[in-house]
């Protein structure tokens, strides 16, 4: 055992000779791997930071949430003629199914508007976008209040005209959100009493900010906009419980909601259940082409630093030749010479990993500090990632030019580095 490790030790030192003896080649042999291990995990910690970022947008949401509406959140086998004349979802089927399904933890019926001017006194917010919802919106998506509260249902079902504002509408408007709960704010040609703010969420990549947004009751909007006005869309928001089975309950809100509406047994659906594990689903799969893409864009990269080793490694093995003679003629075994060689080019692979890494790490810091909101994350396990492959390519890099070291004759070996 004592043997092995003094050769190993022996082999290593021989290695880090000729690499600090030869800076020129090892600088050029560490550039390519270099640049191939800062493609790899450049690549891989970019796909990890849209991953984080796209899993941060819809955190709010559960993926178990459940959204009716005339229109399909994906590709639909329904000709768009017909599609095209399926009815909105209305008021009365929210209630519905809000109290007739079992295993309903919250539910919304929510309209989509276009954004509006929001006015308090001189001071004025243009294109602010506007949740018309009820009140079970607020333990769907896990709203967080700085100040006030959301409005309760006997608001939401009368269409009182209060507001919740996001924290920076209230920022622009007031000096101070804590003074804006209270105050009374003009959009619609209307008053509104501001009862609440949300806490500050920042830019999410999709999506718009909580920031920039306030929410009203959804009967507002259905006085101000009338019944089945076509500039409205309207969908029901259904977060079930959780331990259920979900295809049960889907199951059971389709028969609710067929009932509701006369469908004959022979007929189809004339509305959409869209659930956020789908747009999940579809999310995992684009990150897993963007995965894949990356690894075989980088694998180039990292080929070209793996011959670029090898090249050099071979180029050595030739300008040693006398030296390997000389250890083989003085007892060397066969072993000692291939440890030599392999420990070089693995050894070369590593610190040219490392110092990718250290250049992904920067990169990180300056793209985090310039994209503003968005964090660019570089994980252990890229980082881990990063020096295994790393040490594969140095150690398939080495292995050719290390064996055909370690089987060179002492004495032709000798008379060739002559």
């Amino acid at each position: 055992m004592l043997i092995y490790l003094r050769v190993l030790k022996e082999s290593l030192f021989f290695a880090v000779s000729a690499l600090v003896n030869n800076k020129l080649r090892t600088f050029l042999s560490l550039l390519g791997v270099t640049i191939g291990i800062f493609s790899i995990i450049a690549v891989l910690a970019a796909v990890d930071s849209l991953k984080s970022e796209i899993e941060g947008s819809i955190s709010s949401l559960d993926n178990s949430t459940i959204f009716l509406a005339r229109f399909s959140f994906g590709p639909s086998e329904i000709p768009l003629w017909k599609r095209e004349q399926f009815p909105d979802v209305s008021f009365e089927e929210y209630k519905l199914l809000k109290d007739a399904v079992p295993n309903v933890k919250a539910a919304s019926f929510t309209l989509n508007v276009a954004p509006t001017t929001v006015r308090y006194e001189d001071k004025t917010v243009s294109n602010v976008e506007v949740g018309a919802v009820t009140d079970g919106y607020y333990d769907i998506e896990s709203l967080q209040l700085a100040h006030g509260r959301f409005f309760n249902e006997a608001e939401s079902n009368s269409g009182t005209p209060v507001i919740v504002l996001g924290d920076e509408i209230a920022a622009t408007l007031f000096d101070n959100s804590a003074y804006a709960t209270g105050k009374k704010i003009r959009l619609y040609g209307m008053k509104f009493i501001v009862i609440g703010v949300l806490e500050k969420q920042g830019s999410p990549l999709f999506g718009n900010s909580k920031d920039t947004s306030i929410f009203i009751p959804s009967n507002v909007i259905r006085r101000i906009y009338g019944q089945n006005n076509r500039r409205v869309l309207p969908f029901i928001v259904i977060k079930p419980e959780k331990g259920i089975d979900n295809d049960e309950f889907i199951a059971l809100l389709k028969q609710r909601l067929r009932i509701k509406r006369g469908i004959k047994a022979d007929e189809g659906d004339n509305f959409f259940v869209n659930q956020l594990q789908g747009f999940a689903d579809v999310i995992d799969d684009i990150i897993s082409t963007l995965n894949l893409v990356g690894f075989f864009i980088s694998f180039f990269s990292l080929l070209v630093g793996g011959f670029g080793i090898a090249n050099i490694m071979f180029v050595s093995v030739k300008e040693r030749t006398n030296l390997i003679g000389i250890q083989k003629s003085l007892g060397a075994k066969n072993k000692f010479i291939l440890f030599q060689f392999l420990f070089e080019a693995v050894i070369l692979a590593l610190i040219g990993g490392v110092i990718g890494l250290v250049l992904v790490y920067f990169v990180s810091i300056i793209a985090t500090s310039m994209a503003g909101d968005f964090e660019f994350i570089l994980s252990v396990k890229n980082m881990i990632i990063g020096t295994g492959v790393s040490a594969v390519i140095g150690l398939i890099s080495g292995i050719l030019p290390a064996v055909s070291a370690s089987k060179l004759d002492p004495v032709e070996a000798i008379r060739t580095g002559m």
